[in-house]
């Protein structure tokens, strides 16, 4: 059996063992303390933390590798550019999506609630604050921090460096490049893992959660779905066909194992290792531009992040009877695509950049947040499972312009590269 059809095996069985023991589920009771939130979060918590201890030093060894081996004469500008171009394209396309849907669905509009006021938001960025934070002052604590645009920041500088060292830099990348490999062997052995990890997550998560939270937010939770599953297969096909020539299916069908990895973590960080091995082993993308368009996409690039906060605002200002109009939610976009950038790295991102949404739009914050966190934790396994194959799109888009993708591994069959 694959690796991918047995963390498939393992989401089945989670869902149903969680679903059995919610029937009997008491919070804080025997079953709660030992088995619940005792063996399946121990199980599954300590498998999310080993894939995460990778992250920085995956994206670190990796880019230092890729940004030495383009050279002296850097492409890193030009493929930057082009990198960052992409996804603020595609987080505004996801975003409008969003709010255009909710807005003729109206999925709040008969709930008729009352707002107590207007709070105010507890967290913002400026725009200063977002540049000035990019650039690193101890990239140590970077890295002991996971402040992922640092760590890239610092480690593009120092592959550039080692390009243009000459002759004493080469041990230097030698070095790197051996690293990489012991890397990505880590990556493999904890992968095989996968299975055991998901069950424990998913069980825990529904056995504590049941179905019950879902009645008064159907509506929401399946526009939220809808833009999603719109924005993955018809914005992501449209951007590999218009901007790369690329058949979508083949794309898809090696994509769907890291499809599946996201939504089973929820975690893009968690999923980068797995993400980066496909990218590279299964479409053919040079490893030049995956290790650097994939950590920056699993840092800056939230299609996923950004429907959820679309759909969520029109939600609340249905709800709460508030007409945002044309102008507010045109600001909610320019809002939600730099808040995208801006709150790179800051634990439960998607929580945060809504509140700065909401706050723009001059809707209440904390009653809006309130109403729709019940369904948020399922809402974001999918929206993680969009967010990576964003990611993977604009990485295979930027490799095409790059003439860094080779062809013959991209459309290989898949009995080629069957894990």
């Amino acid at each position: 059996m694959t690796l991918t059809k047995r963390i498939l095996l393992a989401m089945v069985l989670g869902i149903a063992v969680g679903l059995v023991l919610n029937l009997v589920y008491t919070p804080g009771g025997w079953l709660d303390r030992f088995i619940v939130h005792g063996a399946f979060d121990i199980v599954g918590t300590i498998f999310v933390n080993s894939l995460k201890l990778l992250v920085v030093p995956l994206v670190f060894v990796s880019l230092v590798c890729g940004t030495a081996s383009l050279g002296a004469q850097s492409r890193m500008g030009p493929m930057a550019a082009k990198t960052i171009g992409l996804y603020v394209l595609t987080t505004a396309i996801a975003i409008t999506l969003a709010i255009a849907v909710a807005s003729v669905l109206g999925p709040g509009k008969s709930l008729g609630l009352t707002a107590s006021g207007v709070a105010d938001a507890s967290f913002s960025v400026s725009l200063k604050d977002t540049i000035i934070n990019i650039f690193p002052s101890n990239p140590v604590q970077a890295m002991a921090d996971g402040v992922m645009l640092q760590v890239i920041v610092f480690a593009v500088l120092f592959g550039i460096a080692i390009s243009r060292t000459g002759e004493k830099g080469k041990p230097v990348a030698s070095f790197f490049n051996n690293l990489n490999e012991v890397v990505m062997q880590m990556i493999l052995m904890l992968v095989q893992l996968a299975p055991y990890g998901v069950f424990c997550l998913l069980a825990k998560l529904f056995a504590s959660m049941g179905f019950e939270v879902f009645e008064d937010l159907l509506f929401y939770f399946f526009t939220v779905i809808g833009v999603l599953l719109l924005q993955c297969f018809v914005v992501y096909p449209a951007l590999l066909k218009a901007f790369a020539g690329l058949n979508p299916l083949v794309f898809f069908r090696k994509m769907y194992p890291v499809q599946v990895f996201a939504f089973s973590t929820a975690s893009s960080n968690a999923t980068l290792p797995y993400t980066l091995s496909t990218v590279e082993k299964k479409l053919g993308v040079d490893n030049k531009v995956a290790s650097f368009t994939l950590p920056l996409g699993a840092t800056i690039n939230m299609d996923g992040t950004s429907i959820m906060q679309g759909v969520a605002t029109v939600f609340i200002a249905q709800a709460y009877g508030v007409d945002v109009g044309l102008t507010g939610y045109l600001m909610v976009v320019l809002t939600a695509t730099l808040a995208s950038i801006g709150t790179a790295g800051v634990p439960g991102v998607g929580m945060v950049t809504l509140t700065m949404v909401l706050q723009q739009a001059g809707l209440p914050i904390e009653e809006g947040i309130a109403l729709i966190i019940g369904v948020d934790r399922l809402l974001d396994m999918l929206r993680t499972s969009v967010n990576v194959t964003g990611d993977a799109t604009v990485t295979t888009v930027v490799a095409k312009s790059e003439a860094l993708l080779e062809p013959d591994i991209y459309n290989a069959d898949m009995a080629e590269v069957r894990q």
